[in-house]
């Protein structure tokens, strides 16, 4: 069953008429200076983002020529896509490099197609009756501006998977691939220390092995029927099209990401993003600005924004420019959590969802951790003349979107200003 929700193409329908009904005259506040008044309640502003993204409408990032998410027929099958062929097989990495990695990776059981007990999709589903996990999580892209969309995963820790190749030894590092037409410059893979994968810490989330989202099947263009789902992780990390797991003793990160001067363990950034803004606004007319933020690694503290009068000489600002540093920056406004009742797919409690309360059903942080929730303001008594917007985030440590970071390439949180005139 599908959650009841607009899809992005929705979104964006619904977004042009709230932007529209706010310059006809929408609520009204206190005139001030550029920037205006936050709004106290969202009850009379409609939110224009659905909260759970359909499979379809996100944001698709793919690799490889063909695209695997494009196969059809036997092709998919013979590429282990489907429900029926897919395997996972798990085997130790024989890589020594002496003296840094001087023996190799060993495991007890190796699950292997060769030996007709690799890991199928009913052996994980029934692992996942006694383990399963679910949560609720948003995808963003490293080196991409605007989150991908965000939804309700469910599969099983990839430590229980662990657990079944038996006693393992030498094993500092999960090597992970997912299907890429068999070309080896194709191939597309990340990695993560064991630690990471054995040893959560407790309320933490854990890496997975995701096999439905919003509570159907993950199509191929979701990277199903399985792939590496990593809470804290931007999307490189959750391969898709999971295949191939390597236990290793080498130390090193063997990310495809990490060749392309990324950095392969940089996490998720807390970060706001902001909607379009209309090019010109009737003065007198309220506008409602919105957009979304994704609470990452460093927690969230709140989402702010800024009205900067332009003039012709105006320069443009850097992230880091005096002026913005400075800057009388206004807070702005979460929406309140959806009705999960409605929202959540058919047979999914939200008791049992990672980052809820057990007892209660309530979220036990707002955005949910690693999620994204949406955010609102009102703009209004702005005098006649041009303007640049700006939102960012603050995170729990007291950073200001964009820091901290010693490059964008270890995450793309820029702060995006829009330009609009008041006439």
């Amino acid at each position: 069953m599908q959650p009841k929700d607009i899809s992005r193409r929705g979104f964006v329908q619904t977004a042009t008429a709230i932007t529209a009904a706010s310059l006809l005259g929408g609520r009204t506040t206190q005139a001030g200076e550029a920037g205006s008044q936050p709004l106290e309640a969202a009850a009379d502003v409609i939110c224009p983002h659905p909260f759970l993204t359909p499979a379809a409408d996100f944001f698709t990032v793919a690799r490889g020529n063909p695209k695997p998410h494009t196969l059809t027929g036997q092709a998919l099958a013979d590429a282990r896509m489907t429900p029926d062929t897919w395997r996972l097989e798990i085997t130790a990495d024989p890589y020594v490099e002496p003296p840094h990695v001087r023996l190799a990776a060993e495991i007890d059981r190796p699950l292997t197609p060769s030996e007709g007990n690799a890991l199928d999709l009913p052996a994980l589903m029934e692992l996942g009756r006694s383990h399963g996990v679910a949560f609720i999580k948003a995808m963003q892209c490293l080196n991409i501006p605007t989150p991908l969309g965000q939804g309700l995963w469910e599969g099983v820790p990839l430590r229980e998977v662990l657990r079944l190749c038996g006693r393992t030894n030498n094993i500092r590092r999960i090597y992970f691939q997912g299907f890429h037409n068999n070309d080896p410059g194709q191939v597309f893979q990340s990695s993560l220390s064991y630690t990471q994968a054995m040893e959560t810490p407790p309320g933490e989330l854990p890496v997975f092995l995701a096999y439905r989202l919003n509570g159907e099947p993950i199509p191929p263009v979701r990277g199903g029927p399985v792939r590496m789902l990593v809470p804290w992780a931007h999307g490189f990390k959750s391969i898709k099209w999971l295949q191939h797991i390597f236990l290793t003793n080498d130390y090193r990160a063997n990310d495809t990401y990490a060749l392309q001067n990324n950095d392969p363990d940089s996490p998720l950034k807390t970060a706001a993003y902001l909607d379009e803004v209309p090019r010109s606004i009737e003065a007198g007319r309220p506008v409602t600005l919105t957009g979304l933020v994704i609470s990452g690694y460093s927690g969230f503290e709140r989402v702010e924004y800024w009205v900067r009068p332009l003039t012709e000489d105006s320069p443009p600002l850097a992230d880091d420019a005096p002026e913005l540093l400075r800057a009388p920056w206004k807070p702005a406004e979460l929406f309140p959590p959806p009705d999960w009742d409605s929202l959540l797919p058919e047979g999914i409690s939200r008791r049992r969802i990672l980052g809820f309360s057990d007892t209660t059903g309530e979220p036990l942080s707002w955005p949910l951790r690693y999620g994204m929730a949406a955010w609102h303001a009102v703009l209004e008594g702005l005098p006649r003349g041009r303007y640049e917007v700006r939102a960012r985030a603050v995170d729990a440590n007291g950073f200001a979107q964009p820091e901290p970071r010693p490059q964008q390439k270890s995450g793309r949180n820029a702060l995006q200003p829009k330009s609009f005139e008041v006439v």
